[in-house]
């Protein structure tokens, strides 16, 4: 599928705004998800997420994952966009919730992750209604998962190994570490040979 939610009803992908998540206070409510958290949810299977948080210099990235190491299953939502021609994009999002205070730290925002024992539960969509599901949408509980900083490596697409999920080594955070501009010089103006004086400045 690809991430970026277009509703049935779009007429042009190009003009719509691209939906990557879903707020699940409003899910059930907002015209682009309200018929798919109903009849098409979905889960997307990862062992983790990446999120970045701000520091003085720049944004250091962070892997965060469950502290079990247990498999996740994040809460979404999926539709087919059918086009003019008759062609069919499957496209997902993602469905959010508030953070644990825990969590916040590195952004207010998570997926919201299913617990495998109500994984059946959340795919079954044959009651067309989606009231049943609500209160498995919320973030993860407090301690119930944990992140480590990473390498900026994972900032540059082209780098796609196993490499990019594991803690950031010393040596590597020296290297990444943002190098003090240095001042360009400062072009000073030629001393009068009639005054006098040197310049100072």
């Amino acid at each position: 599928m690809r991430w970026g939610f277009w509703p049935a009803w779009v007429k042009d992908p190009r003009k719509f705004t691209l939906l990557i998540n879903a707020r699940a206070e409003t899910v059930k409510e907002k015209p682009a998800f309200k018929n798919a958290i109903r009849r098409r949810r979905c889960l997307v299977p990862a062992d983790g997420y990446y999120e970045w948080q701000a520091i003085e210099g720049g944004k250091r990235p962070y892997f965060i994952h469950r502290r079990d190491g247990r498999p996740i299953g994040f809460a979404a939502v999926s539709e087919t966009w059918i086009g003019p021609n008759g062609e069919e994009v499957d496209t997902v999002a993602i469905v959010t919730a508030p953070a644990s205070a825990d969590l916040a730290a590195l952004h207010p925002r998570v997926p919201v992750t299913i617990d495998p024992r109500d994984f059946e539960f959340w795919l079954d969509c044959r009651s067309d209604e989606a009231d049943s599901v609500t209160p498995l949408m919320r973030g993860p509980e407090e301690g119930e998962f944990v992140w480590h900083e990473i390498s900026t490596r994972v900032n540059h697409v082209d780098n796609d190994d196993a490499q990019l999920i594991l803690p950031i080594t010393e040596q590597q955070r020296e290297a990444e570490r943002p190098k003090p501009k240095k001042a360009s010089p400062r072009k000073t103006a030629a001393a009068d040979p009639d005054d006098g004086q040197g310049s100072l400045f």
